[in-house]
């Protein structure tokens, strides 16, 4: 056997094994995903997403403390109005006494370290379902969705969030809300993570049903977008950057391994979000329960795959010297369902 083919000898310890990868999960690398409803005792079983809740503001703190004790660095709300009248035009979404902006100003009071992020849209708040305002043949109209999808974002910043992260796919939407943002004053105190590449999934199903988001008619394939459009998702991160999102985020994450790389390519100085969702949650967790695998053993592959997505060296040089080195690498930070779990699995691990 030929030097070069000898490899174990780098990886037969568990320790050296970690060194093999540039980078590995830690705790504030995850944000947890919450269902806030409005009532506000609410602690209600989502059947479709095994082991989460609908939450009330008044169960938070029942909710999220011990977990915070546990090391639960950040958190991003997804508002769920049960009780409210719906529109078509998403008028309850900002509402000071719905369950986001409450949430919002509940843990900023409990926990002052936690860092809060909001999903903005209006499909959860619309009576059609969809993430904007309609036209007549039931379209999307792009300008006052745009707007509104900016005021949301923009109250939600003024109740004390952290994080605004518009996940509606409307063209031109991250300009409209760094711009309210910057008059409001806000710009230099608000993080805007943009949903930059969201496919029209089939893996959003368990979370439609705990956000009750699903459309009354439709699909939303016109705004977001298709599932093998590789160049779309590339044209889609460089205009959000250039719009002023702070985070780039792709959405799924496991099957869309390759938009990562190019995020981490495209916007190499940008932290690199992505979203393991629902369904993907759902899938690794009814595997483990049929026997297929260890369910922890198989959470931590399926996160170790994202941080490693996009991983490469460029060297720079100018004749024979070497100007510079870049390092493109997967995920900085991983929304995930499975961060209770990961929470007491890291302590063990360490």
């Amino acid at each position: 056997m030929d030097i070069s083919s000898i490899l174990q000898g780098g990886y037969n310890h568990p320790l050296s094994r970690t060194w093999q990868s540039q980078r590995q999960l830690t705790k504030s690398m995850l944000m947890y995903p919450i269902f806030i409803t409005d009532d506000p005792q609410a602690s209600v079983t989502i059947n479709s997403l095994p082991g989460q809740k609908r939450w009330g503001v008044d169960r938070l703190e029942e909710f999220l403390g011990p977990l915070v004790k546990k090391g639960l660095k950040s958190v991003i709300l997804f508002g769920v109005p049960l009780n409210c009248e719906k529109d078509p035009k998403g008028t309850p979404a900002d509402d000071p006494q719905g369950p986001v902006i409450l949430a919002i100003k509940k843990l900023r009071s409990l926990y002052p370290d936690l860092y809060i992020a909001a999903d903005v849209c209006l499909c959860e708040y619309t009576s059609h379902g969809h993430c904007g305002y309609l036209n007549q043949d039931g379209t999307i109209d792009t300008p006052p969705s745009v707007k509104r999808i900016a005021e949301v974002a923009v109250n939600y910043a003024k109740a004390g969030v952290h994080c605004v992260a518009p996940s509606d796919m409307m063209d031109g939407r991250i300009k409209a809300i760094k711009e309210g943002l910057m008059q409001a004053g806000l710009a230099n105190k608000c993080l805007l993570m943009s949903y930059s590449a969201k496919f029209a999934s089939s893996m959003y199903g368990p979370f439609r049903e705990a956000a009750g988001s699903a459309p009354a008619f439709g699909n939303r394939k016109c705004y977001q977008l298709p599932p093998a459009g590789r160049g779309l998702a590339r044209r889609a991160i460089v205009r959000d950057v250039n719009e002023g999102a702070d985070i780039i985020m792709v959405k799924p994450a496991m099957p869309y391994l390759d938009i990562i790389a190019s995020a981490a390519e495209l916007a190499p100085n940008h932290p690199l979000a992505c979203y393991q969702v629902s369904g993907e949650y759902a899938m690794i967790v009814a595997g483990a329960n049929a026997g297929v695998y260890e369910l922890k053993t198989m959470a931590f592959e399926s996160v170790d795959c994202m941080l490693r997505a996009g991983e490469t060296f460029e060297f720079q040089t100018i004749g024979l010297e070497l100007t510079s080195v870049m390092l493109y690498e997967g995920a900085t930070l991983i929304l995930s369902y499975f961060t209770p779990q990961f929470l007491d699995w890291l302590d063990e691990e360490n």
